[in-house]
């Protein structure tokens, strides 16, 4: 009892307003000058250091930071002019250390609080009739109590630069205007969900939008389905005592699974040209050509991409599949012939759910993957533009739509709503169906 009386305090005690009104002198200078109060307490090179890290900061932002949040906001006032000899402002520029200017500031108010909260736990050692740990203690424990604390800075930095900011940056974009004509020296301003809007409703982008989306949909699902039971029954039937060789047979799966991608999709785009051996057999048969990748080739275009990525991803599921079924109890199947289950049965109530309780976080990976799978139609059937399309084709999926938008016809603002759009129904799907598997809700046991 005395023990959670005592974590109930120590939460108390972590609010910035209990800090102020407990807190001593010491603690109050902190408050007004980083390090203050660790130099009054003998921790001088801490507290230099977090002084020495105010005044980059406030140097920081009187150079420049303050003028680089302003232009997060405005996004530039001054027009380049190249015959006037005007530079400008670039507002892409101003977007992007605007962000960065902001990730700074979120990094000072850390070290702020930090500050404080250090003054605060010196104030309570003395307190206590303890000493103020020195330096070297501090570093030390760098070294080993908090050595997560070491190892981890510079990859959490990392992050916030190499990632954190360009991820920031592209959905931002998305509520902008940037793009067409609108791009440097031209200023980009902020509009609002109107890049939305026009997914959803002009003319021009909703009608492409829905079309691809539908496919999309309808892709991830049938190839995610296709290659998840094709590497499973592949699993299954080598996994029979029966069968010989089975190292040999495997070997094939995973020779298509080592050869690069692409290599693997033009090889089979030249298989299925006008020119290739398939059309040579029909047409050596009697027969006519068959444009299967052609303008007019539709379903059996999206076939062969379905066939195509089955035969890339399979090998990996029949992989992941073989090593657990390795781990399947006997005993229970022994049980189910002796009640009379027929094969179906017994995979349907026995081996079925013992792999997806294993192999679900992987098959919903499979379906972003898929839901995302630039290569397929980009090396089998790219760029081709078709009617009732703007800029996409039919066998195209809202990332290859948003590689043709952004990349090659400068409509980055909508490919970044895209993007977006592709985020949320990924993100939500994946959520909602991983939640309701039992890989969630029965994390420690199969039942």
């Amino acid at each position: 009892m005395e023990k959670v009386k005592k974590t109930k305090i120590k939460k108390k005690e972590a609010g910035f307003g209990t800090l102020f009104k407990k807190g001593s002198s010491q603690v109050h200078m902190s408050m007004v000058i980083m390090g203050a109060g660790q130099f009054r307490y003998g921790a001088y090179a801490k507290g230099v250091m977090f002084f020495l890290l105010e005044a980059a900061s406030i140097w920081y932002f009187i150079s420049r930071g303050f003028k680089d949040l302003q232009g997060f906001f405005t996004l530039g006032e001054i027009k380049g002019d190249a015959w006037l000899g005007v530079a400008g402002d670039n507002s892409v520029i101003m977007l992007l250390m605007g962000i960065l200017a902001w990730i700074i500031l979120a990094a000072f108010i850390y070290l702020y609080r930090l500050n404080v909260r250090d003054a605060w736990l010196m104030q309570q050692r003395v307190e206590q009739g303890k000493t103020v740990r020195s330096f070297r203690e501090e570093a030390l424990q760098l070294l080993d109590k908090k050595f997560y604390i070491t190892v981890l800075v510079l990859p959490v930095v990392g992050v916030c630069v190499f990632n954190i900011l360009p991820i920031v940056f592209m959905v931002l974009i998305a509520f902008t205007n940037y793009g067409g004509n609108i791009v440097p020296p031209e200023l980009v301003d902020w509009v609002g969900f109107a890049n939305f809007g026009k997914l959803m409703t002009l003319a021009q982008f909703a009608p492409t939008f829905f079309r691809i989306l539908g496919w999309n949909l309808l892709w991830a699902v049938l190839s995610t389905a296709l290659n998840y039971f094709a590497g499973l029954g592949l699993a299954l039937l080598l996994d029979k005592k029966c069968v010989k060789g089975k190292v040999v047979w495997r070997a094939f799966p995973v020779l298509a699974y080592a050869i690069p991608g692409f290599i693997t999709l033009l090889a089979f785009k030249f298989m299925f040209s006008y020119g290739g051996p398939i059309n040579q057999m029909i047409t050596a048969a009697g027969g006519t050509a068959v444009g299967f990748l052609d303008l007019d080739a539709k379903w059996s275009a999206r076939l062969i991409g379905l066939l195509v990525n089955c035969w890339i991803s399979t090998p990996s599921i029949m992989l992941l599949a073989t090593g657990i079924l390795s781990n399947r109890d006997e005993s229970l199947y022994e049980a189910a012939r002796i009640d009379g289950a027929t094969r179906f049965a017994q995979f349907r109530k026995l081996t079925l759910p013992f792999v997806l309780f294993s192999t679900m976080p992987v098959l919903i990976s499979q379906f972003v993957g898929n839901f995302n799978n630039f290569g397929i139609f980009y090396f089998l059937r790219g760029g081709l533009y078709m009617d009732g399309y703007f800029l996409a084709s039919d066998t195209d999926l809202l990332i290859n739509w948003l590689y043709n938008l952004s990349i090659d016809n400068n409509y980055y603002s909508i490919g970044a709503a895209i993007s977006l759009v592709i985020f949320l129904i990924t993100s939500v799907l994946s959520l909602v169906v991983y939640m309701r598997s039992p890989s969630y809700r029965e994390e420690d046991t199969f039942q």
